[in-house]
Formats: C-alpha cells, sequence, structure tokens
C-alpha cells in the first residue's frame, strides 16, 4: 500500500457506518475528495471504499436499484420526465449529455458530485460497479 492511501486512512478510517452521524461524516468526507481537481488512483481507491460503505447503509435504509451509473442516470431522466437540456447547468452541452447517454462518454468525478446534487442522491450511484 502507498503512504499517501495509508494516510488517508488514518485521516478518516472507513468503517461500516450505522447511523446518520456516520453517514454525515462519511459524506462528508466524500465530498472532500469529490471538491479535488483530480484525484490520484489511492484517492479514487479510497473513494469507492466510502461509497460502498454509505451505498451498504442506505441499502438497509433505503433500498437502491441494483443500476449504477449511466443506467441510473437514464432512470432517473425518464421518471422525472426531463430532456436532455434540463441537465445542460451540470453537464455543459446537450452533446455531452447524447455522448453520455449513449455511453460514447464516460462521467466524469465533477458530473457525479453535481448529479449528486441535483438527483438528492449519493456519489456512490453514479460509480459503475
Amino acid at each position: 500500500m502507498s503512504d499517501k492511501y495509508i494516510k488517508l486512512l488514518q485521516q478518516f478510517p472507513p468503517r461500516t457506518i450505522t447511523n446518520e452521524e456516520q453517514l454525515e461524516a462519511t459524506q462528508a468526507q466524500i465530498d472532500r475528495l469529490l471538491d479535488s481537481n483530480e484525484l490520484s488512483s489511492e484517492e479514487l481507491d479510497y473513494l469507492n471504499v466510502l461509497g460502498v460503505l454509505v451505498f451498504e447503509y442506505e441499502q438497509v435504509q433505503e433500498p437502491i436499484p441494483d443500476i449504477y451509473g449511466i443506467e441510473l442516470l437514464k432512470v432517473l431522466i425518464q421518471e422525472r420526465e426531463l430532456r436532455q437540456k434540463d441537465l445542460v447547468p451540470i453537464l455543459k452541452t446537450e452533446s455531452i449529455i447524447s455522448d453520455i447517454l449513449n455511453e460514447k462518454r464516460q462521467l466524469t468525478v465533477r458530473h457525479i458530485q453535481e448529479l449528486a446534487q441535483f438527483f438528492n442522491l449519493s456519489p456512490a450511484v453514479f460509480f459503475p460497479v
């Protein structure tokens, strides 16, 4: 394990989430990471671990469908009767939205953070599993 990853683990040790207070603390750590410009591979790995912990807690509290990433985005757009142009403030252009929905382009960390806020969901649900 790299020193950077060990430092992340020491700063905020990942633990099973059992209550809302722990959820909020873990979500705050995720938000801090997502606020970074570019994440290192160690930070992405750590973010994934935290995302899994949030997901597991949320599954127990309020089950989330077994779809993630772009597939979930498609369902959310359909369920909320949104149009592609409704997502332009987040994804910048309709062509980017189209490429993402047609799986020609991946969601970026910034996209994931903003979509999570827009749909009021954990960023973890937009990461592919």
